[in-house]
């Protein structure tokens, strides 16, 4: 499942790339998913997904369990659901899927964070800034 010297994207018009990675989020319960891309951050105890996403998928998002976290922004509140994340290579071949994990659908985040727990923990991780590519291969 490795992925080695994935490039780094530019997601966002005038934006730096970045360490994106292709994924889906998907609701183990509904089978309903949404495909997008996932910015790996070190700095990150957990993971988190944009609150419209628990719609999209068919979470109720206030039945979520409820945690408070110091975010860049201040506190905030997000609701966990249990979740499945696949991994998805260049090719769009899904190469790695982590299964039933609660992850935190955050109101006014403008994008997917792939934090440590329940993730980054899961690999080795090797961030090559000045060639602006990264590598993680599942440990």
């Amino acid at each position: 499942m490795p992925i080695r010297n994935f490039p780094f994207l530019d997601i966002y018009k005038d934006n730096h790339p970045r360490p994106w990675l292709p994924i889906r989020i998907v609701n183990p319960h509904t089978g309903k998913h949404f495909d997008t891309f996932g910015l790996i951050d070190t700095g990150a105890d957990e993971c988190s997904v944009p609150a419209f996403l628990a719609y999209e998928i068919g979470h109720d998002l206030n039945k979520g369990i409820p945690n408070t976290t110091n975010t860049a922004g201040g506190m905030a509140t997000g609701y966990a659901h249990t979740t499945k994340i696949d991994i998805f290579n260049l090719e769009g071949k899904c190469v790695h899927t982590i299964s039933d994990i609660p992850i935190d659908f955050m109101p006014n985040l403008p994008c997917v964070l792939l934090g440590v727990n329940n993730f980054l923990d899961q690999f080795k991780l090797h961030i090559d800034y000045p060639g602006f590519n990264f590598s993680i291969i599942y440990s």
